[in-house]
């Protein structure tokens, strides 16, 4: 074989791959706006959604030997994207895990939704327990017993009451504690 018999078969597999390239871009090109909605339909937010958009496409061409032809090219890039997002969902919840290396676990004591609250924008037991003692006997005993884990029909049974009489006075127990409380 002569050199020159080489070139020319290199020379179409070079156009050939120029070509299909060119082709892989365009078909990525023609997919940006659905990939922006579908970006924002997962960020929620404008700027993520662009940035999530850059890496999808990114990625893609950087894979774009691993595209393999009359294969669904748009599911293909969708799915890139999809799990670029999960990816970095992930890794922030990761990093937005807290560790406590504090001695007595301080933060860990705290009640997860309090956020670092005041001590005067809180409540003692005592003072919910004497609250709910204030109650007459109807709303105390099913609320109570609630409380303690029973179930609503438990609750009926012990105390000879239908099951949307329990609830009710549940209900109402509790918006009592709320109003006395807010």
């Amino acid at each position: 074989m002569t050199p020159k018999k080489l070139k020319n078969p290199v020379k179409k597999l070079l156009k050939f791959t120029t070509m299909a390239s060119a082709k892989f871009q365009s078909n990525l090109m023609s997919l940006q706006s659905n990939l922006l909605n579908f970006a924002y339909m997962l960020t929620s937010n404008r700027d993520d959604a662009y940035d999530l958009l850059q890496d999808t496409t990114l990625k893609a061409l950087d894979n774009e030997d691993k595209y393999a032809e009359n294969t669904n090219f748009k599911g293909w890039v969708f799915t890139i994207m999809r799990n670029i997002f999960i990816n970095n969902y992930r890794r922030s919840v990761r990093s937005a895990t807290i560790v406590d290396t504090t001695d007595n676990l301080y933060h860990l004591n705290l009640s997860q939704d309090s956020g670092f609250e005041s001590p005067e924008e809180t409540y003692g037991a005592q003072e919910i327990t004497e609250a709910i003692n204030e109650f007459s006997d109807e709303y105390r005993i099913p609320f109570s017993m609630h409380v303690a884990g029973y179930k609503y029909n438990e609750i009926a049974e012990h105390m000879n009451l239908p099951l949307g009489t329990v609830k009710s006075r549940i209900f109402f127990a509790r918006k009592k504690l709320q109003e006395r409380f807010s």
